[in-house]
């Protein structure tokens, strides 16, 4: 399958550009960005060319993979779709219903595939323990706490300007969501409990199948503090989310394998736009309850 990359910043290049071209499914055509001389970089380093306008790359290719901010994402995921492109996407899809629907409805319309880049859930010890949790019954609660030091280390992505307007309910909310809700059921309701230190907040979900979650998400953790676990207790007793040694390039190669699967077999994947557009009504909810975003 042919695909190009759509984006050039940090993610694109450490992430998605190494996996596009070491992916032997793939054929990676070219990269297309806002900055032109970056795209030409990337572009160089890979092998592949750089595009100066969007609609030529989507003119020779099959997919797309997004590495740019969600409101950026949003629309040209749905321009792509409209050109006939795959989508392999980011998270979050989008910061609002709208966009996010938005891209749901041109991917059905125009019947391409979509898959949403949850780095977590696409590594294979987490995966294995997804599949293995989500086969018991009788999980009563869970505990989910995400937190990251981007904006209190030398992270390259404590620059993101979307991420300092967002924060960590925005960036790592949907790493907790894509895990917990497979195993515990969709979301029935949220409340948005509290505000923490800087951009630290505290949610509590009550799922439709009566278990109830709570989440801690920030980016502002002190560095000797940041780290993900989630940790359930039910029936089988108390299980917690196992360490992973695969990084973000072998996530989003296993991602482009869930793409290419649900483009031969016309299987919607687990977490295609409509799962990411789930996740987004659900972090919206609770950046209503909390007043907005920011710090």
């Amino acid at each position: 399958m042919r695909i190009g990359l759509l984006g050039t910043g940090p993610w694109a290049d450490m992430a998605h550009a190494p996996a596009l071209s070491g992916h032997p499914g793939l054929v990676f055509v070219g990269v297309w960005g806002r900055r032109p001389e970056a795209a030409r970089e990337i572009a160089e380093r890979h092998g592949t060319r750089a595009y100066e306008e969007v609609d030529a790359l989507l003119a020779d290719v099959d997919a797309v993979a997004v590495a740019l901010p969600p409101s950026v994402q949003a629309p040209l995921a749905v321009r792509a779709a409209r050109a006939g492109c795959h989508l392999l996407l980011d998270k979050p899809v989008a910061t609002s219903v709208e966009d996010g629907r938005a891209v749901v409805e041109a991917a059905r319309e125009a019947g391409v595939s979509s898959v949403v880049f949850f780095t977590s859930r696409f590594q294979t010890a987490t995966e294995a323990w997804i599949s293995e949790q989500t086969a018991l019954d009788g999980w009563f609660t869970a505990r989910a706490e995400w937190l990251g030091s981007v904006f209190t280390s030398d992270s390259p992505f404590g620059a993101s300007p979307w991420r300092r307007e967002k924060g960590g309910l925005w960036d790592v909310g949907p790493h907790a969501l894509s895990l917990l809700l497979p195993v515990l059921g969709d979301v029935a309701r949220v409340t948005a409990a509290a505000r923490g230190p800087e951009d630290t907040v505290h949610l509590v979900l009550e799922h439709a199948g009566g278990a109830s979650s709570t989440l801690t998400l920030g980016l502002t953790a002190p560095p000797a503090a940041a780290g993900a676990t989630l940790e359930l207790r039910g029936k089988a007793g108390v299980t917690v989310l196992p360490p992973s040694s695969e990084g973000p390039v072998e996530a989003l190669q296993r991602a482009a394998d869930a793409l290419l699967s649900a483009v031969e077999t016309g299987r919607p994947h687990n977490c295609d736009a409509a799962f990411g557009l789930r996740v987004t009504e659900i972090l919206a909810e609770a950046e209503g309850q909390l007043g907005g975003a920011g710090e």
